[in-house]
This record gives C-alpha cells, sequence and structure tokens, in this order.
C-alpha cells in the first residue's frame, strides 16, 4: 500500500521517452541543473539552521540565558532534526523534490522570523525545535535526486562535490551571521538568512525536476549502462512506506551498524561548530568576528578533502567505510591537540579547527552514501534519515552534554568527553573496514 501525500508533492509520472538525439542533448544538461540546485538549495538550509550557534553568547548575554539553557536548545533541536531527518525522508521519498524541498525552506524561513521576533525562552525552546524538524526536508529530496541522476559508479565523487554545500552554506553562515550581528544585532542572525531562504525557495521552483522517466529520458543505470552486480536492475517503481521502514530499513543490519558510527561521527562534527565560537572566546579570549572565522574555518577547510575522500572511495570499490576510519584517525589527534594547546596560541587552536574540518567532513559525506549503496534509489531518503537520525541522536548528546560538563566541571572535562566520544567512533569504522556496495548488495531486485 503506498503512503498517502498531499497531492501537488506527489511525484511526477513517467512519460513517453523522448527521441534519441533529445535524450544525447538533455540528459546531461539536467544532471548537472539538478545537482547545481540541489547544492544551492542545501547550502541554504544551513543558513536558517546553523545560524544559532554563532549568536549563542550574545542572546544569552541579552535574554540571560546560562549555557544549561542554550545547550536545551541545541539538543532539542538536534533530537528534532534526526527525527525530521527519518520522518521526512521518508516522505521525500514519495515526494516530487521540485516542491517538496523548496516547501521546506519557506516553513524553515518562518521558524527563523518568529524567532527572531519574540524573547521568551520557552517560546525560542519550541520554535528552533520546530525549526530542526522542518530543516530534515532539506537532505531527502537532495538524495532522491541525485540517486535518480546519479549512477552507482559516480556516487562517491558526486555525491563528494555536492557535499561542499555543507561547508560553503555552514562557512557562509558563520561570516553572514557574525557580521550581521556586528552591524544589526542578534535579530539580524535569523532575519537576514531567513529572507535568503525565501529567494533559495523560488530559484529551486524554476531549476529542480523529479525523475528522468518524468520528463522522457531512460532510467540512470540505462543511460550509463551501470547494473548493480547481481544482473538487476533497481526496481523503478515507488514504495509504499512499510516497505520503505520495513524491508529496505529496518531489516538491513548494515544501516544499523553505519548508523552507529554515525552517531559517534556526529558528536565530533558538532561539537566545534556547536561550542567552538563560544570556547574559543572564553578559554581563548576570542572575539566574536574571530569566532566567525573559527566556523569558517571548520566548514572551508573540508572542501578539497570531502571531494578527494569521494572520488577515492569510487576507486576503492565502493568500501566508505574503511575511508571514513582513516579520516577519523586526524580528527582523534586534533581533539587531543586543542585539550592542550596553550590558552594564548589562538591561533594553533585555528589550524587544529581546520585540520579537524578537513578529515570530518568525509566520514558525514561517506556515511550517507552508504545509505544509498545499502538501500535503494527509491529509499534513500528513508535510509539516509535512519543513519542520519543516529547521527543526530548524538549531537543531542553532544549538545546538552558539552554545556553542561563545561559549565559543571571546566572545557578540559567536555574536550576529554569529545575525544572519547571519537575513539568509540574509530572502533565502530574499524567494523565496516571490508564492507562494499558491490561485495555485500542488500537491495530488493525489481520485478
Amino acid at each position: 500500500m503506498k503512503g498517502w501525500n498531499l497531492p501537488f508533492l506527489k511525484p511526477s509520472a513517467h512519460i513517453a521517452q523522448l527521441p534519441e538525439e533529445e535524450v544525447k542533448r538533455k540528459y546531461p544538461q539536467l544532471r548537472w541543473q539538478i545537482l547545481e540546485s540541489t547544492f544551492i538549495g542545501y547550502a541554504t538550509f544551513y543558513l536558517v539552521r546553523n545560524n544559532l550557534p554563532v549568536v549563542s553568547m550574545e542572546i544569552g548575554k541579552s535574554l540571560h540565558y546560562s549555557k544549561g539553557q542554550i545547550g536545551d536548545m541545541l539538543a532539542l533541536t538536534a533530537i528534532a532534526y534526526g527525527v525530521g531527518k527519518f520522518v521526512m525522508g521518508t516522505w521525500s521519498d514519495q515526494s516530487n523534490p521540485r516542491y517538496f524541498m523548496p516547501l521546506g525552506l519557506l516553513l524553515t524561513a518562518l521558524c527563523n522570523f518568529a524567532f527572531a521576533g519574540v524573547s521568551s525562552y520557552q517560546m525560542h525552546l519550541a520554535l528552533w525545535t520546530l525549526n530542526g524538524l522542518v530543516q530534515g526536508m532539506g537532505w531527502g529530496p537532495c538524495g532522491r535526486s541525485l540517486g535518480h541522476w546519479y549512477s552507482i559508479r559516480e556516487r562517491g565523487t558526486v555525491f563528494a562535490f555536492w557535499n561542499i554545500a555543507h561547508n560553503v552554506g555552514g562557512g557562509l553562515t558563520g561570516l553572514i551571521v557574525a557580521y550581521s550581528t556586528v552591524l544589526l544585532g542578534w535579530h539580524s542572525a535569523f532575519y537576514v538568512p531567513g529572507i535568503l531562504a525565501i529567494l533559495c525557495a523560488i530559484y529551486l521552483l524554476l531549476r529542480l525536476r523529479d525523475t528522468p522517466q518524468s520528463v522522457g529520458l531512460p532510467s540512470i543505470e540505462e543511460y550509463r549502462n551501470d547494473y548493480p552486480k547481481t544482473g538487476n536492475a533497481e526496481r523503478e517503481d515507488e514504495l509504499g512506506t512499510r516497505e520503505l521502514l520495513v524491508d529496505y530499513i529496518l531489516k538491513n543490519r548494515y544501516l544499523w551498524l553505519f548508523a552507529g558510527a554515525n552517531f559517534f561521527v556526529y558528536i565530533a562534527r558538532y561539537a566545534m561548530l556547536d561550542w567552538g565560537p563560544t570556547y574559543l572566546k572564553e578559554v581563548k579570549h576570542a572575539s566574536l568576528g574571530e569566532g566567525g572565522i573559527s566556523t569558517a574555518m571548520l566548514e572551508f577547510s573540508g572542501i578539497f578533502s570531502t571531494i578527494l575522500m569521494g572520488w577515492l572511495s569510487d576507486k576503492v570499490g565502493g568500501r566508505r567505510g574503511m575511508v571514513s576510519l582513516l579520516c577519523m584517525i586526524p580528527v582523534f589527534l586534533s581533539f587531543i591537540g586543542i585539550l592542550y594547546a596553550p590558552d594564548d596560541k589562538l591561533w594553533l587552536d585555528l589550524v587544529l579547527f581546520g585540520i579537524i574540518g578537513f578529515f570530518i567532513y568525509p566520514p558525514v559525506m561517506l556515511l550517507g552514501v552508504t545509505a544509498l549503496d545499502f538501500s535503494s534509489k527509491k529509499a534513500v531518503g528513508t535510509a539516509a534519515g535512519f543513519v542520519g537520525l543516529f547521527g543526530y541522536l548524538g549531537r543531542t548528546l553532544e549538545g546538552k552534554g558539552i554545556g553542561t560538563l563545561a559549565e559543571l566541571y571546566g572545557w578540559n572535562s567536555a574536550i576529554s568527553a569529545i575525544v572519547i566520544s571519537t575513539f568509540l567512533g574509530i572502533a565502530l569504522l574499524s567494523l565496516t573496514w571490508k564492507l562494499s556496495p558491490r561485495n555485500a548488495r542488500v537491495v530488493k531486485a525489481g520485478n
């Protein structure tokens, strides 16, 4: 039984295939158009999601919020995003991304506008939690689009390039929000990104498309002649909710393993994004601008490495767990470096932030790609949402736990907890060393 959906969000129907010459002309053009629009769209989601941590200290001072209260806000938002990524991912697998993704941007923009317009902690907590939920409408339509327009042999490289949207969006957030706040006050940290999100939603309506078959083109497997080793093409009919959740997700032992590893990878990823600016301001006496620069360092330094590691994961037969493990080792060592770095050497902390960003973003991207590798392009939103849910459960623990540890026991205890979590992530990833989609195919073949 197919899942219920709003009429305007339903996937576009397949139409008659275009003549061969038209296929050859339109396919490359639309593949680039899908990659470009999902890239810009997802980067914009970051502007209206990662803006709070950049100005959390300023909001705390203005409204007398404690670190514990800010931590509660981050934690609830993280769990809401994790749940949202799973629930909205399932919804997105049964929706047309051309309309689903802009709707998500409009809703998150409204949450930002409302957040800037109130001064009540309870309202801020509720609004930012709601924002986390609707933020889950970002990854699913991107994964569905890329899964339908790019084949298995090119996914590591293509998703790596697309994943730079995280870095571009996150890095621009640090700069836009910090300097908007300096010029116009902390409220502008939510108004400015909200306006940009609305403009991007209009852009996505103009540029995004649904599946190749919905515009008269063959499936990506037929176009690229890239079928799974089983010899069976991936099914092209849309899946029902029960099939998505039970057959492709809950019974999939590989996804459980990658999801467990993602729990700890996300603690390492978000620890310095959520608390890095505050840590540097309180311990290293950094300015608001330098705190924003630290976020940009984390985000922008992952651009080249994400492309490199994505390409490498394709070259080693899709062994993305192995590549992720190798990346997590320097992240672990960098957190130890931050723990022992002198307080008067801010430049050293910024360098270590850059190293963390360089190596943490490839595993973040690759674990998302494994959700597609080990499920189906028809279940990518649900599978990525499942793996992402565990990641944001990790971020929930980090959001509340790091703030509480820092407030009660000091920043050394908080950083030590991050070091331990990173090591546990390495331990779980070691179990994925030999896994690849070619030697452990789990997708149900279509009839």
